[in-house]
């Protein structure tokens, strides 16, 4: 897969950066963190070995450590607030926004916390306290409290007047927010609508009704769903009694859409989203070592599934020869399926009305796979062992297991999602062992039945 512009200008900057750092022209370092923004700052930092993470660190503007240490994962994160000392990590904190700090500030130490909180007005401590309160997975969390608002009955030209006396609105602003004397949420004004109506006409007779609020409480998923489905910019937040309690914007929401799709992704392997490239060796050996752990478990018992046919390999030895063939076929196509409705079920396309239809289409298309390999595993095994019987065992048994991994490909994610297991974390082993279980059974059961 080539490479996006994107990908070749991260892969540039990081190569001259560590030919800079061998070349010790820490002064060159300094000047090419000058030309970045936060958040490819947080990128060259994440693709650093430790060592020279901690210098590129030191050479940081300190006007730019608060949004870098936001944009950066949470193990990346914690390693560069170690390096930091409660003043540096004060000053840090004062100069982010509500909804940043609101993620950065429970990795803070006690001390700073207290500190930042101390140096804060009241008007922004209520702020990050709403920020607070809520899950940082949920509309909530995910909020700035930076909006502006109007009322509905005043008109265009005081709206414009009271814009310019302001003199700037917060970034990616492209509406205002109409509500009531009590703060409850009626309607959004578009700045384009300002600027190309009336001057005389009122806020309510051209803002947005159609525009629905975000309730606080909707999980940071379904909030990418509805930015994605509806093309916005920002959305208003509110509460259960529909007063407005801020809004999110749409950079909030690509990063949520990232956190899925690297969730997504590292679930499969046991890893978290954010597991840090170039951890020491020790932390990142301790968390893999449990996911290790319940593999080898699952692989014991499908080494015990093969000792219950002992007598029959040590009688057909070519059985321990193609028994593999048979496991990992199912485990693919097991693993296609899984995937496509781990995907399904993340982008809200699965429910009781298609779930049969699904497995249906999954099953027929198990078996028409499972029928073509099936024709050239035997034609191969007959060729290479001169034994028709033992040909035609290892094609059923390719067809069966390969029915199993599209059922089971397609029930595990459903069951687990009802359990409230992460599909994406549990489902690959519990898939692995299915499919491994089944090929040995039926392979071996079979050639048991007909060829001893």
């Amino acid at each position: 897969m080539p490479e996006t512009t994107a990908q070749q200008q991260a892969a540039e900057r990081l190569h001259a950066l560590t030919d800079a750092l061998e070349a010790g022209t820490l002064q060159a370092v300094r000047a090419m963190l000058h030309e970045l923004n936060p958040a490819e700052i947080a990128g060259l930092l994440e693709s650093l070995p430790q060592d020279e993470r901690k210098v590129v660190w030191d050479l940081v503007d300190p006007d730019l450590e608060g949004e870098v240490l936001a944009h950066v994962n949470d193990q990346v994160r914690a390693s560069l607030i170690e390096e930091m000392d409660d003043q540096a990590l004060v000053a840090a904190a004062r100069r982010l926004e509500t909804d940043d700090l609101a993620d950065i500030i429970h990795d803070l130490p006690n001390a700073v916390i207290e500190q930042v909180l101390r140096s804060m007005d009241k008007q922004d401590r209520r702020r990050l306290e709403a920020v607070l309160s809520y899950p940082e997975d949920s509309a909530g969390g995910l909020m700035n409290t930076d909006t502006i608002t109007v009322r509905p009955h005043v008109t265009l030209d005081v709206v414009l007047r009271y814009l310019r006396m302001r003199g700037k609105v917060p970034e990616l602003t492209d509406a205002l927010f109409v509500v009531t004397r009590d703060d409850r949420y009626v309607g959004a004004l578009p700045l384009t609508t300002i600027l190309t109506q009336d001057p005389d006409l009122t806020v309510a007779e051209v803002m947005d009704r159609e525009l629905e609020p975000i309730p606080a409480d909707m999980p940071a998923t379904e909030v990418a769903k509805r930015f994605e489905d509806r093309d916005l910019v920002s959305a208003p937040v509110v509460d259960a009694a529909g007063r407005l309690l801020g809004r999110i914007t749409i950079d909030d929401v690509v990063d949520v859409i990232r956190e899925e799709s690297e969730h997504s992704l590292m679930s499969l392997t046991g890893l978290s989203e954010e597991e840090d490239t170039f951890a020491p060796v020790l932390p990142a050996a301790r968390r893999r070592a449990v996911w290790l752990g319940v593999n080898l478990a699952t692989a014991f018992l499908a080494s015990w599934v093969v000792g219950l046919f002992q007598d029959t390999l040590e009688k057909v030895v070519a059985l321990a020869v193609l028994m593999p063939i048979v496991a990992s076929m199912g485990g693919i196509a097991g693993s296609q399926t899984l995937t496509l409705v781990v995907r399904s079920i993340a982008l809200g396309q699965l429910g009781t009305a298609n779930v049969r239809w699904l497995i249906a289409k999954e099953l027929a298309v198990a078996l028409l796979n499972g029928l073509l390999w099936a024709v050239v595993v035997a034609g191969v095994a007959i060729a290479w062992f001169q034994d028709l019987r033992l040909g035609i065992v290892i094609g059923v048994a390719m067809v069966l297991n390969l029915e199993v991994a599209a059922l089971a490909g397609v029930l595990i994610p459903i069951v687990e999602k009802r359990l409230g297991v992460d599909p994406a974390l549990a489902g690959s082993v519990v898939l692995t062992t299915c499919t491994d279980v089944m090929g040995f059974l039926s392979f071996l059961g079979l050639a048991t039945l007909f060829l001893r």
